[in-house]
């Protein structure tokens, strides 16, 4: 087609669209505005915030198909060279999981076309677009398996499944080569993140999707998210802390605004779980269990490694009684750390081997005088009682140095004379 019979079916479409859908007619004579001036960016972004919401926007066309998909078709493809690349493959992506929930398109045959096609012009879409195209088609995949209800111990299920895996790890090498500056890079992250994420919930281990979820976190705005998904993501994310093995950092996941969606719902004790667990404070936490046990029972991932988890707490115990010690007086006597992480004397020396061996702490201990010299203790995410309780301690450290300061500043001549 020439060029002007390319405008002029895009324009065709749109006006046709305007007036088929009268509600939708001012989105589309927008698009009609940006395309008649050749306002390519602005077309980029217009047609992704028009795609972005189909609750609101997604229809039919008069021959009955997907909105989105003649949109795509008709008015987008045909002067894709012109687009920003990223935009272009976030167009695609909408696109095509619109289609999941239009019943002809609901194998994902069509949804995952859209995405295959736009990769065979990797060559022009450059290593942002054709990441988030890469991580998307995943996430498409996933998605499909998902809702098809299909075991994943099935050949075709452990197929789909390994070739996500071997996308996402080839991909995560690509992904640090992106600068964090490069513009809209939080957007591949973004999309990188949740594919992975979605993986690991379907395989585990929990501490791999949990990884995987505090980079999601880190990257996305939950302002993308409904509240449905806003919800899974911080029962997930609390869980994959709770349960996953080596996870100790929870004020990190306490900090994270995800969480706060659990406000009001019989899922906040979980919440109050990591929140004592950050505190190091045994007593509370398990007085949360106890007055939660019914929703606990409903957690299989917290049932099934119960113990794990109070081992973790117990830990965690260890790690803030040293962080709240002066770096100075951080000899503790085996009784003094029976009483705070609540163990009998007879396992407190197992309590700090565990810690030794997971590099909790670094020190050494003294079984003859039953006490441990701590060095170092695992860096980790403060709340704002922890920060204020650091900075008194450097406040305290600075009155210190002042005093051996103005100590050698009085006697320094008393010295060179003797």
């Amino acid at each position: 087609m020439s060029p002007v019979d390319i405008t002029a079916a895009a324009l065709e479409h749109l006006e046709s669209m305007s007036t088929l859908h009268p509600d939708l007619s001012e989105q589309y004579q927008h698009l009609v505005g940006l395309y008649q001036r050749k306002l390519w960016h602005q077309l980029t972004m217009g047609t992704l915030e028009f795609v972005s919401t189909p609750s609101s926007t997604l229809r039919t066309t008069a021959e009955g198909t997907n909105s989105y998909l003649a949109l795509f078709d008709k008015v987008i493809l045909p002067v894709d060279k012109k687009l920003n690349q990223l935009t272009l493959a976030r167009i695609a992506s909408a696109v095509s999981f619109s289609l999941l929930d239009d019943p002809p398109y609901k194998d994902g045959v069509a949804a995952r076309a859209i995405l295959e096609n736009l990769l065979e012009k990797r060559d022009r879409l450059g290593p942002s677009a054709t990441l988030h195209a890469q991580s998307r088609l995943g996430l498409l995949g996933l998605t499909v398996l998902a809702r098809g209800g299909e075991a994943l111990t099935t050949e075709s299920s452990i197929a789909a499944l390994e070739g996500t895996k071997g996308s996402i790890d080839a991909n995560r090498s690509v992904l640090a080569e992106l600068a964090d500056t490069e513009s809209e890079a939080a957007v591949v992250h973004s999309a990188f993140y949740e594919t992975a994420m979605t993986y690991r919930k379907a395989v585990g281990p929990p501490e791999a999707y949990y990884r995987e979820a505090i980079q999601y976190v880190a990257y996305t705005s939950l302002s993308d998210l409904s509240q449905e998904e806003r919800r899974s993501l911080a029962t997930d994310l609390s869980l994959a802390a709770l349960t996953g093995e080596g996870v100790f950092n929870f004020g990190e996941v306490v900090t994270a605004p995800a969480l706060k969606c659990l406000e009001g719902t019989d899922l906040y004790f979980l919440v109050e779980l990591l929140a004592a667990g950050a505190r190091g404070d045994v007593l509370g936490f398990q007085r949360v269990a106890d007055a939660h046990a019914a929703n606990i029972q409903l957690q299989p991932s917290l049932v099934s490694r119960a113990e794990a988890v109070k081992e973790k707490i117990t830990l965690l115990a260890l790690v803030n009684m040293i962080f709240e010690r002066p770096s100075l007086e951080r000899t503790l006597s085996f009784e003094d750390i029976a009483d705070r992480v609540v163990v009998p004397m007879d396992q407190v020396e197992w309590v700090i081997m565990r810690a030794l061996s997971l590099k909790l702490i670094k020190g050494t201990m003294d079984q003859v005088e039953q006490t441990v010299d701590v060095t170092w203790v695992m860096p980790r995410v403060l709340d704002n009682k922890q920060m204020s309780e650091l900075a008194t301690r450097f406040g305290e450290w600075a009155v210190k140095v002042s005093k051996a300061k103005d100590y050698m500043l009085d006697h320094t001549g008393a010295l060179l004379n003797q």
